[in-house]
């Protein structure tokens, strides 16, 4: 069991908590807390394994949250679910093989994109609009391609997620992150799974982060419900670009790299 000081802990329940309730509002939870757990210092595949861990209680309880307050049919929405678990699973199996380092480097500006259309499209409000999509075509084709995204990689999969709702199945803001968190929940399920049988997990500390995280969580979908998109939209947007910002500063950027700086 991997051993850690208490400041340290300290640190990741208040990292664990702040993750919670930002990602049960605008997604981006990963933004703070993996980069927390590096800093702990768990290695990387065991930073990855213990976050999907600590997550599962956010988005769980985010999910549960929107769901008693009727913002998202449950049983009505399993199948997509499902299909957000596989899709995850696969991506968490064949993250080895991918060009991970192709993400890595137009990832920054797809946030930027998403941020730009949250910010600036009209009518960006609690109302649904026209689907573009069927539920059936959208839970067979855009959810398990994003659950796929979130097992191989992660960042920014509530993003993804709510940007296909809002612009694709015509949800409201309010609306496209209740059943964002749902899905989000399935999709941490599959990658747990697999990093679960692996071995690539702290317990101990995925569960203690967990808790901060549900408390968070659940603290963040009561303010989302009470005032829908006017704090939604603008955390969000901010979530992305600070996200974007996140990935563009690391060392380890491709892009960076390519760039020599």
């Amino acid at each position: 069991m991997f051993d850690i000081a208490t400041e340290t802990l300290l640190f990741l329940i208040a990292a664990a908590f702040i993750a919670g309730f930002i990602d049960s509002i605008a997604g981006g939870g990963g933004l703070i807390t993996i980069p927390a757990l590096l800093l702990a210092g768990l290695p990387p595949v065991e930073a990855l394994g213990t976050n999907k861990l600590q997550s599962l209680f956010g988005s769980g309880s985010a999910t549960i949250s929107y769901a008693a307050k009727g913002h998202v049919d449950v049983r009505k929405q399993l199948p997509a679910a499902v299909m957000s678990c596989i899709g995850s699973a696969f991506g968490a199996l064949l993250a080895t093989v991918l060009p991970i380092e192709i993400l890595r480097t137009f990832l920054p500006f797809l946030l930027v994109a998403i941020a730009l259309y949250f910010a600036f499209k009209p009518n960006m409000d609690d109302v649904n609009r026209t689907e573009r999509l069927s539920p059936f075509l959208f839970g067979m084709t855009v959810v398990p391609l994003i659950g796929f995204y979130d097992g191989v990689f992660g960042p920014g999969t509530g993003s993804f997620f709510m940007l296909a709702f809002v612009a694709l199945a015509g949800y409201g803001v309010l609306k496209a992150t209740a059943h964002t968190k749902l899905l989000n929940f399935a999709s941490n399920i599959g990658a747990f799974g697999v990093f679960a049988l692996v071995g690539a997990m702290s317990w101990k500390i995925g569960i203690i982060m967990g808790i901060a995280q549900f408390l968070g969580a659940r603290l963040g979908a009561h303010m989302a419900m009470r005032n829908g998109a006017r704090l939604i939209k603008p955390l969000l947007v901010c979530t992305c670009v600070a996200l974007a910002i996140r990935l563009l500063i690391d060392p380890t950027n491709p892009l960076r790299v390519m760039m020599g700086f």
